[in-house]
């Protein structure tokens, strides 16, 4: 799974890196964050059409993460779907409208993931690893959204509609394994036209979900991340001494 990445660059930098025309003001005033969590803003980018003229524009908009489907009850059902497996995005009901219309693209500058300690340790703690290109790079995660309308507000309540989103995962690539069995799914600067235009269907999309991830460097890095609370450079400082019965 994907639970937690970092996405500190500053907006002009996603703007010019992703061609966006459009920064929406709410994206604005989201700081930078080392330690991105379920439940929290986050930054997409997504093709559009205007609502004054009709034109598809590319923007960069501010989304909840953990998708809420439109038919939805209350909101908190998102808590649960912060990720969607490539296996079956298609199939499920909460993901398949998104993934044949509504796909994003999530700026991250890496990611995190725990390693549990082996079964035969004698003890041992989650050793948390930063995952990220080892260029120093900006990866592209294969995200969708959705809109859900808020029965309780009223119909001029500009809060009445909430934006969420999810991020795919596929099975680890082999020099990830070591750490956990899933990771996010990065498309490549290729790919990102066809990802987002609106015209392409579920199947021209799901070609895209193959593409081999960048090359990716995991680092070990101290159990301070595992507080939400964290939040900070400081996060990717290397751990001086993992846990080596994890490592």
């Amino acid at each position: 799974m994907c639970g937690r990445y970092a996405s500190f660059r500053e907006d002009q930098a996603l703007a010019d890196e992703f061609a966006v025309a459009v920064v929406a003001d709410d994206v604005r005033l989201l700081p930078p964050s080392w330690n991105v969590a379920p439940t929290d803003g986050v930054r997409m980018v997504v093709e559009r059409a205007d609502r004054e003229t009709g034109e598809i524009t590319r923007q960069l908009r501010l989304a909840r993460w953990g998708l809420v489907p439109s038919w939805a009850k209350d909101p908190s059902v998102g808590n649960r779907m912060i990720n969607a497996r490539v296996e079956s995005v298609a199939d499920k009901p909460a993901f398949a409208r998104p993934f044949a219309q509504r796909r994003a693209l999530i700026p991250a500058d890496g990611y995190y993931e725990w390693r549990k300690p082996s079964p035969d340790a004698a003890a041992g703690r989650k050793q948390p690893y930063y995952i990220h290109p080892s260029d120093g790079s900006l990866v592209a995660l294969a995200g969708l959204y959705e809109f859900w309308r808020d029965p309780s507000k009223a119909d001029d309540d500009p809060d009445r509609w909430l934006v969420s989103t999810t991020i795919l995962t596929r099975p680890a690539s082999e020099p990830l394994a070591f750490i956990h069995d899933r990771q996010p799914v990065m498309l490549p600067h290729a790919a990102w036209d066809v990802w987002l235009d609106p015209a392409v269907d579920a199947a021209g999309a799901r070609d895209l979900l193959v593409a081999d991830p960048p090359a990716l460097e995991p680092t070990p890095v101290r159990p301070l991340v595992n507080a939400v609370r964290n939040n900070g450079p400081d996060l990717l400082v290397p751990d001086p001494s993992p846990d080596v019965e994890s490592t």
